[in-house]
């Protein structure tokens, strides 16, 4: 028996957890909470099992896999076999019909693995395609824009600083199940009690009466697609009143004259209609807000998957500047990361990139090389997009069929594709449609990093978390895939494009001034990180050169990889702090707070003060569940038991209306599908909006899922997204407030 420390694989918080192994028998005895761990401090969350039952998932595959598309037979392949055949039949499909012809697609778990996140990126330029889609615009790119044309980065995210703020109001989220997802704070439920406990108040603005609505000291309903709306009217409250003070930020902010002006036709009383929230409500919070000695506004996947998602994005941030609660301790802050990628010297001097090309069926235009996951379907299609379709494609642990909008459709339009290469441990909806699958390394089997939620975390810090079982079959770590798969297929190796990885990132992190290694060459660096290839010696050279790096001075006080290595627990490094202007990434080095990108779309929000709503109209929204994860987690049995969690739930008063009971089945049915799903009557939903939570609908006989498809198959909710509803400045789907029908079955 042997005792492992490492983080939780599954969400943002990535929770500090304590594993007792038995390696020779490659057993998992038992997982709990890190008491020692300064993040998390013990907390655990159901989840906390899911790296080890993930381990030993019999359903997991091992090696690659080859179907044979005349019987729909699958068959084990050497990895070598696997490689030369997806080399060649990409090759063969570019060669015919260029590179477009090639699509990709990356879904959200690459996000808990720092060697896919790495590889990736030369993954996409040795393809070059200009169809490249992502989980991203399911999920936060609102916030992505915003804050791309606010302050020059699309991953330079305000997160509140919930541990001394006085007031939180938060829109469109549920910490208390997601764990502060944009806002990573292991156990939510004891920071908002402390946060009480102080005398502050929490505030929660949604549809549904959330399980952090149950523990706030005031909850408001409002109509899914209202935020921006309702979040212009507290702007507008805040002018009326003389309530602006930016404080600091007034001396090198522009755009707040802009601001008032946009604000004006959104009173309270003009929103109360959009938004059903009463005007007196309205101007009480505004008070409340700019009244707090530290504040932070808060607004997660609800703000960013509606028809306003931008705008929405963009004015939390304004409520947070206009009160001077941006970028000041207790409101929101930019966090650090250790790895430096958010250090104004990596900036390559760029503008926000978007509309350099257009997607062929719709004329949609990129924004920094993505195109809306709403467009995947139809590039694929004869009938949608022609000669000019793509033929080839590659899913990285994704699972579009059921996580992008009518994936009906998408399912369908796989079915047109020459050839398919999925990389992925499952074969799941997506994934059965492949030619091959590739898969990688599970969760214990390989050493990690806290890669990308370093950027979204509520204090700083640093983890590494070990290998904890040799994995099984040679199977390779996901960065490792991505480059075989790139290189081989553009007729070079592996071997090479890390070494131009490696070159490119010394010559960006290297020598600049500020910083650890401002007096080292790059020569000097390539010495003391050694020879030996792979994602560790690029983590290692962004840890020794990023903020609190050792600038390769192993006597050094600062990080490398070796001293985190030999440490059992994450580092805290400390709250976070003040960051601007100096974190921008423009010529200037002011603070736009009006980009015309975004507030050109304001034009678009004043046609929703004077749409009228149908009586008995309803539309649909999400919900996180504590044992979820998007679709990731259904096939894992401690999981996946207990009762039936794919329900609808709707209003007592709707239920009555439409002849609903509690319990009974109930067929839902949009522009672009139908389901069916139990019903759950319960007075936490606001009238005239019901909810289904997503990543379910394992039904799809041909996946190899035998515990999703039989404890927990649930009903697909994105089979009622329309692929055709959409926030422009994003691309991001309308997956809250779907207008839906619904009646017993």
């Amino acid at each position: 028996m042997e005792i492992v420390h490492r983080s939780c694989p599954i969400c943002e918080a990535s929770c500090g957890l304590r594993y007792e192994v038995h390696r020779a028998s490659r057993r998992v005895l038992s997982v709990r909470g890190d008491d020692d761990d300064p993040r998390s401090r013990g907390y655990v969350c159901p989840k906390a099992t899911a790296a080890g039952a993930v381990f030993e998932d019999p359903d997991r595959l091992r090696l690659p896999q080859r179907r044979d598309r005349r019987s729909g037979s699958w068959e084990d392949l050497s990895w070598e076999s696997a490689y030369d055949l997806v080399a060649e039949r990409v090759r063969a499909v570019r060669d015919a019909h260029g590179k477009d012809a090639l699509a990709l697609y990356i879904g959200n778990p690459i996000g808990h693995d720092v060697s896919g996140l790495l590889a990736v990126p030369i993954f996409q330029e040795a393809f070059g395609t200009g169809r490249l889609f992502s989980a991203a615009t399911m999920d936060q790119m609102p916030k992505n824009v915003s804050s791309a044309f606010l302050y020059g980065d699309q991953w330079a995210i305000p997160i509140p600083d919930v541990d001394r703020t006085d007031y939180l109001l938060a829109l469109g989220g549920n910490p208390l199940i997601s764990q502060g997802s944009l806002m990573s704070a292991p156990n939510a439920k004891r920071r908002f009690a402390d946060l009480r406990a102080r005398g502050g108040r929490l505030v929660v603005v949604d549809p549904r009466r959330t399980e952090t609505a149950d523990v706030a000291d005031r909850h408001v309903f409002i109509r899914p697609g209202g935020d921006a709306l309702w979040l212009f009217a507290l702007v507008n409250v805040l002018f009326a009143e003389d309530r602006v003070d930016p404080g600091r930020l007034a001396e090198f902010t522009d755009g707040v004259e802009e601001i008032r002006r946009l604000a004006e036709p959104f009173t309270p009383e003009a929103v109360a209609p959009a938004t059903g929230i009463d005007p007196d409500v309205t101007r009480s919070i505004a008070r409340e807000f700019s009244a707090a000695a530290r504040a932070a506004c808060y607004g997660r996947i609800g703000t960013c998957t509606q028809e306003f998602g931008t705008l929405a994005s963009w004015l939390v941030d304004v409520v947070n500047a206009l009160t001077g609660n941006l970028d000041r301790e207790g409101g929101a802050l930019f966090p650090r990361p250790a790895t430096g990628q958010g250090e104004r010297h990596v900036w390559n001097g760029l503008a926000p990139q978007h509309g350099r090309w257009r997607s062929v069926a719709r004329d949609f235009p990129e924004f920094e090389g993505q195109l809306p996951v709403a467009c995947f379907a139809e590039e694929l299609e004869a009938e949608a997009a022609g000669d000019a379709r793509a033929r080839a494609l590659v899913t990285i642990c994704g699972n579009p069929v059921l996580s992008s909008p009518n994936g009906a459709r998408l399912g369908r339009a796989l079915d047109q594709l020459d050839f398919m290469v999925s990389i992925d441990i499952y074969r799941n909806e997506t994934t059965r449609h492949a030619d091959v699958i590739l898969p990688t390394t599970s969760h214990l089997e390989r050493e990690n990093y806290d890669f990308l939620f370093q950027g979204t975390a509520v204090r700083n810090f640093a983890r590494w978390s070990p290998q904890i079982f040799e994995p099984e079959a040679g199977l390779p770590d996901l960065g490792r895939v991505l480059l075989e798969v790139a290189g081989r297929a553009n007729g070079t190796t592996a071997d090479t494009l890390d070494e131009l990885l490696f070159s490119g990132m010394l010559a960006t992190f290297v020598g600049k001034p500020g910083t650890p290694a401002a007096d080292v060459t790059v020569e000097q660096a390539r010495e003391r990180l050694g020879d030996e290839r792979g994602w560790q010696r690029l983590l290692d050279l962004m840890l020794r050169t990023g903020p609190y790096g050792d600038g390769f001075d192993d006597a050094a006080e600062g990080l490398s990889l070796a001293k985190l290595a030999g440490g059992s627990h994450a580092v805290d490094l400390g709250p976070l702090e003040s960051r601007l202007p100096g974190l921008l990434r423009n010529e200037t080095g002011r603070l736009d707070l009006a980009p015309a990108y975004v507030t050109a779309d304001v034009a678009r929000l004043r046609g929703a003060l004077v749409r009228r709503r149908e009586d008995g109209a309803l539309v649909m929204v999400g919900r996180r569940q504590l044992r979820n994860m998007n679709s990731w987690l259904h096939n894992l049995r401690p999981l996946a038991k207990g009762r039936d969690r794919c329900t609808l739930l709707v209003s007592p008063k709707d239920a009555d209306r439409l002849g609903l009971a509690d319990g009974a089945s109930a067929r839902v049915r949009s522009r672009v599908g139908e389901v069916v799903a139990r019903v759950a009557v319960s007075d936490e939903m606001m009238p005239g909006v019901v909810s289904l939570p997503h990543g379910f609908g394992h039904t799809d006989p041909g996946v190899g899922l035998s515990v999703a498809s039989s404890l927990q198959p649930g009903a697909n909710s994105n089979q009622l997204c329309d692929e055709e509803a959409l926030d422009p400045p994003s691309g991001t789907s309308v997956a809250n407030g779907i207008p839906v029908e619904v009646a017993p079955l």
